[in-house]
């Protein structure tokens, strides 16, 4: 029984299983984002919060910690000034863990792990436009109806009035033919 055990294993030694942590935190911060494991993820997230951590602290102690365990020092001064200024307000939580399935070639289930935006955190809801009642949509009914029967009634004068100018032309052209005719 593994009481008082915690942590994966993952089928490696304890200095394998270091190291391999030690890279995916080094590559995680180098890249803002991997694609591994989801028992990996669950693994790597509580150490790179807690370098995240380390760099919201900023002091000497706190980049000599996050040195020691990041292996390249162009991502410990990346970490110390512009990925953890990002989450200056935030009180934890500055990871996420997105379930991708499964891969074909050992069916491991993968995950994405990736750094939380401040922007994705403030979504606006979009509103759904309000359905209308059997009785509210009576009335709305009716007063399209009304607006397209004067519309029609609209276009029917405008014809008329156009068959009487029409005529009225006709009128004045045959009046103006039989004045030639009896000069």
């Amino acid at each position: 029984m593994r009481h008082n055990n915690s942590g994966r294993r993952l089928g490696r030694t304890t200095s394998h299983r270091t190291a391999m942590f030690r890279n995916m935190v080094t590559s995680f911060f180098s890249h803002e984002r991997i694609t591994t494991t989801d028992a990996k993820a669950k693994e790597l997230r509580p150490i790179a919060e807690k370098m995240i951590t380390l760099g919201k602290r900023g002091d000497l102690h706190a980049i000599r910690q996050a040195s020691s365990f990041i292996r390249e020092k162009s991502v410990v001064t990346k970490l110390f000034s512009t990925i953890a200024p990002r989450y200056k307000e935030r009180q934890g939580g500055y990871t996420r863990i997105i379930k991708l399935g499964i891969r074909p070639g050992d069916n491991a289930s993968m995950s994405i792990i990736e750094l939380v935006e401040e922007e994705l955190s403030s979504k606006v809801k979009k509103s759904k436009p309000k359905k209308q009642t059997l009785k509210a949509a009576a009335p709305a009914k009716k007063a399209e109806k009304v607006e397209a029967v004067e519309q029609v009634e609209a276009k029917e004068e405008t014809v008329e009035e156009a068959e009487k100018a029409e005529i009225a032309e006709e009128a004045t052209v045959s009046v103006d033919e039989k004045a030639d005719i009896t000069k």
